[in-house]
Order: structure tokens, then C-alpha cells, then sequence
């Protein structure tokens, strides 16, 4: 099993921890990423855009010059495509740009998109993120001895709003938690930050040997 160290917030090593190999030693599917990156992509454009056709633009009503003999071209209004303020061709409509990923394809995805920051040497695991005081120079300190200071991205189990509030305005620096996780976001930085326990959690989530026992129900 792929290992990795396991640091504290200062930097120190203390321990390593054995990543699963399904989900951090997967083989990668760049189209299966590709994919997932352009839905996730897609759902954020608005798709409110709208042009007018020749029909909806004011004006035209009036035909402009008799049919014939004038030498010109057969004209009914000003409002065609070819005049000024006529209208669009092909007008572009609100429309959704919204696309449908199978399931299978997106839990490829994010095994793929792990196991490129787990071979590239981009996975940071931290034993505990414990902040003494909300302050942005913390998190400054700790990305600075976790040799993260470029584009990182720290990931809790749960939402903290601490860690939240104290990096929110660090350039280039994005906390999330496993129920948030894209593939956009974990490609997208350079280094990737997760507590110990999120990504036991991780693992739990992608794991295709996991099997989540059923509910049963006491009999009256």
C-alpha cells in the first residue's frame, strides 16, 4: 500500500499513514476527469443570454420601396439580419448547459483526481487542525512550514468555521470538506491539504471494497 507522512501544523513529521489502493492507487481516467470537469464546469454558467430574431425586434412593419423597378434588391422591412438594428439569424435563448454524468464515471473521476495528487507528491496529511485563535497569520504559518505556499487547498471532515474564517483571505487558498470535494477544486491547486480523520472519511466514501451495512429495523 502507497504510505505517506503524516505532519503536524508546524511541519514535523509524526508519523506516516497507509493510503488505501483503491482510491489513492487507482488507474487514472483523464477522459472519465475530463468529463466531470466540463459538467461541473457547465453547471455554473447561467445560460441567461438572449438575442432577437427578426420577429421581435421593434419596427419593420412598413415595406421600405416597391417590389420592382427600383433596381434594388426585394426588401420587405429594415428589420432583416442585413440591416442595421435587424434582427439576429440565429439569436442565441436561455438554455441550460447542464450535462448528465453517470455515477460510476464521477466515482472514477475522483479516484483518478486523488491518485494524481498521491503520485504527484501533492497529498499533505495533517494529524489535527486545531486553531488556538482565528487569525490568518496561523494558517500563513502553517502553509509556510508545509511548504504550501502557493495554491492550496484545505480539506476537514466537517464544515469548520474557523479554519474558514482564518483563510479567508489568503490568496489562492480554498478550505472545503469531504461532503464539498470536486474534482475541479483538487485539480485545481497545487497543494492538497486533509486532516487524518477527513480522509479516513475520503476512503469510506470511495473505497469499492466498503459496503455499507443496512439498516434493520427492531420488530414490535
Amino acid at each position: 500500500m502507497p504510505t505517506v507522512n503524516v505532519k503536524n501544523m508546524q511541519g514535523q513529521t509524526v508519523g506516516t499513514y497507509e493510503l488505501c489502493e483503491d482510491v489513492f492507487a487507482a488507474e487514472v481516467n483523464i477522459s472519465a476527469m475530463h468529463l466531470v470537469t466540463k459538467a461541473i464546469l457547465n453547471a455554473q454558467r447561467q445560460g441567461t443570454q438572449s438575442a432577437l430574431t427578426r420577429t421581435e425586434v421593434r419596427g419593420g412593419g412598413r415595406k421600405i420601396y416597391r417590389q420592382k423597378g427600383t433596381g434594388n434588391a426585394r426588401h420587405h422591412g429594415r428589420r432583416a439580419p442585413q440591416f442595421t438594428h435587424g434582427g439576429m439569424v440565429f439569436a442565441v435563448k436561455p438554455r441550460s448547459y447542464r450535462i448528465s454524468v453517470p455515477r460510476k464515471v464521477r466515482r472514477l473521476a475522483m479516484k483518478s483526481a486523488l491518485t494524481t495528487k498521491a503520485a504527484e507528491n501533492e497529498l499533505i496529511v495533517l494529524d489535527n487542525l486545531v486553531l488556538n485563535e482565528v487569525k490568518t497569520k496561523v494558517i500563513v504559518a502553517m502553509l509556510k512550514a508545509l511548504g504550501a505556499e502557493k495554491k492550496a487547498m484545505i480539506v476537514t471532515a466537517d464544515s469548520n468555521a474557523d479554519v474558514q474564517r482564518a483563510a479567508g483571505n489568503i490568496p489562492d487558498v480554498q478550505v472545503s470538506h469531504v461532503g464539498m470535494l470536486n474534482v475541479v477544486d483538487i485539480l485545481k491547486y497545487t497543494s492538497f491539504i486533509v486532516t487524518k480523520d477527513a480522509l479516513e472519511r475520503i476512503e469510506e466514501m470511495y473505497n469499492d471494497q466498503y459496503v455499507e451495512e443496512p439498516e434493520t429495523e427492531e420488530n414490535e
